[in-house]
């Protein structure tokens, strides 16, 4: 028996609460289970009880053992001196608070239903499977799936938001700084996302600025800082960015010691960090206040318009500075641009709607939904197991989400899935 379970069984009142006793023999009215705490502290806080003729008010603690209390010694821990009930499976000890005063116990564990038992050990029973419902995924009705989905995704959009707060801060609330920051993070894709942030915020926002209003320059900036241009070619289009970079490093004291080195392993070319950083370069160029405008478009044909961008002419016949190929325009594709909005754009948008007070939910909500789904190996999982659950980027983020935080951390007890599949509602 996994303490969750107990968690479920409490905060959802799934056992005989009628018949309820302490072990100590006193009639347990539940008021209210109280707030579950998922942090350090009491699993439950502000519970409501009766206990025998007396009216309580405090935290719960649960255990599958009342022993547990023990193990992790709450008894030398204050926090859990106003714990007014220890809910356990089993009660195979008294447990006392730090000042020694004696808690009542409730075992469960013959007041749950064994038809819930059984559906709880079958949702946990093959270690081998992908996810632990994968058998009874495809059973969900669509409403559960869809709300769960645009929750999950919710959910997401709030992690995002951790790191964009953190750049808030660290530029003094300038949004156009953080907007460039996380693009230049997108950029960078998985391999390079590290190093081009790393790139951006060696940079004073305000030299990006003053550079974007010349292309060659602010190529050079970025190529620059990136430490791209520390070889020797005899190539006039590496020189002039070299000559430049020089210019500003000097001009603006700028140091690139602390920058990560882009990698150029397993990328495919369009993807090598010259071509993004140049298309980076291009899109500053071309757009003096982008934030603003992406923030004043609707539309999703309106963000594609901003977004359609190409290298720098050098790298239409180029992947690197010494290697020629022939001639094609190198541009933005759909994929790239619709990545962009998933990771940059639609994060940012969220939290400067909530910054301002004008809630842009629905609005960013509608936008996700128009993106088609991303293509990976955790969304082409969950389509083997239902083809129809994931048709555009709001289902495919919410699946990666409920992968990577609830599947893989086996938190199906908190997952509206788990839950519905627990009652058997599937």
């Amino acid at each position: 028996m996994r303490e969750d379970f107990l968690h479920y069984l409490w905060k959802y009142k799934k056992f005989d609460f009628t018949n309820a006793e302490t072990t100590q023999g006193e009639k347990v009215l539940l008021i209210d289970s109280g707030t579950h705490n998922f942090n350090s502290g009491p699993d439950f806080f502000n519970a409501r009880l009766k206990i025998g003729e007396q009216v309580w008010a405090g935290n719960v603690e649960l255990h599958t053992k009342a022993s547990d209390w023990y193990f992790h010694q709450h008894e030398k821990d204050k926090n859990y001196d106003n714990v007014i009930l220890h809910v356990v499976w089993e009660d195979d000890v008294e447990v006392r608070r730090h000042n020694k005063t004696p808690i009542p116990s409730l075992s469960l564990k013959n007041l749950v239903d064994r038809d819930l038992i059984t559906g709880y050990q079958k949702l946990f029973a093959s270690s081998q499977s992908w996810i632990n419902c994968e058998k009874s995924f495809k059973y969900i009705d669509d409403f559960t799936l869809r709300h769960w989905q645009e929750r999950l995704y919710l959910e997401r959009l709030e992690e995002k938001s951790i790191l964009i707060q953190d750049l808030l801060l660290k530029s003094g609330n300038n949004w156009e700084a953080v907007l460039f920051h996380m693009l230049a993070k997108n950029f960078g894709l998985n391999l390079n996302g590290d190093a081009f942030l790393s790139m951006a915020q060696s940079l004073d926002f305000s030299v990006v600025q003053k550079a974007a209003q010349h292309s060659l320059q602010i190529e050079a900036l970025f190529f620059g800082q990136c430490g791209l241009l520390d070889r020797q070619f005899n190539i006039p289009y590496f020189n002039q960015l070299k000559k430049e970079y020089a210019h500003l490093s000097h001009k603006y004291k700028l140091t690139n010691s602390g920058v990560i080195r882009p990698k150029y392993f397993r990328l495919r070319p369009d993807n090598f960090p010259n071509i993004r950083l140049s298309q980076l370069a291009s899109l500053y160029f071309k757009h003096k206040n982008l934030f603003s405008e992406l923030v004043a478009s609707k539309s999703l044909k309106a963000i594609y318009s901003i977004l359609d961008i190409e290298t720098s002419l050098f790298w239409n016949s180029h992947y690197t500075f010494p290697k020629e190929h022939k001639e094609r325009k190198k541009v933005l594709s759909d994929v790239f641009k619709d990545l962009v909005l998933i990771n940059t754009i639609i994060p940012l948008r969220f939290c400067y709607s909530r910054a301002i007070g004008n809630d842009e939910v629905e609005e960013l909500l509608s936008l996700i939904e128009q993106i088609p789904a991303e293509n990976n190996k955790i969304v082409q999982n969950f389509k083997k197991l239902r083809e129809s659950c994931v048709e555009n980027s709001l289902q495919s983020q919410a699946m990666v989400q409920l992968k990577k935080m609830y599947c893989e951390a086996n938190k199906c007890l908190d997952c509206a899935i788990g839950v519905k599949l627990l009652q058997g509602k599937a």
